[in-house]
């Protein structure tokens, strides 16, 4: 069993776009690190790695879309601090679809992409909410990526990739 996840990789000119964006260290603020900054399109959470490639290899096709990021960095919840990302909850269908019955259950809640930039804990605040940010790329690549959880954070390793359109 292994902690894992589908989603997509924002191309190299969108990552040196957010890189721009301030971090400043600050109690409490927990910056994710830029090789893993990515939109989650179903969180499969532990998961028998053959039956997710499984489900993985059956996503059926599905037209190139484009990720619309932003306009602003915004808080998700009380912890999560994110660039939005819209444009993707056909393709989160879709793939919320094709591997319900791997892992946990999908999300019943409405898919609400985003690219997470920070985690804050305990009474952390993060000035970088409200930043303005947009950007926007055509997502032609899915991904099952698998997330090693450590006392330094998840290490994120790609398994499988899968073309779109």
């Amino acid at each position: 069993m292994s902690r894992l996840f589908i989603g997509i990789y924002p191309p190299v000119d969108v990552v040196d776009a957010i890189r721009e964006l301030p971090r400043p260290e600050m109690t409490g603020v927990r910056w994710v690190p830029e090789d893993q900054w990515h939109i989650t399109l179903r969180f499969l959470g532990n998961a028998d790695e053959p039956d997710a490639l499984a489900a993985f290899e059956r996503i059926g096709h599905h037209p190139a879309v484009t990720a619309e990021m932003g306009p602003y960095v915004s808080r998700l919840g009380r912890d999560v601090v994110c660039i939005p990302g819209h444009g993707l909850a056909s393709l989160a269908a879709l793939v919320g679809r094709e591997t319900a019955d791997v892992g946990e259950p999908p999300d019943p809640r409405p898919f609400a992409g985003h690219l997470t930039l920070a985690r804050l804990r305990g009474r952390g605040t993060c000035g970088v909410a409200g930043e303005r940010f947009a950007a926007s790329f055509p997502v032609t690549e899915l991904a099952l990526v698998r997330s090693t959880l450590s006392s330094s954070g998840a290490e994120h390793e790609t398994i499988a990739t899968r073309s779109l359109g």
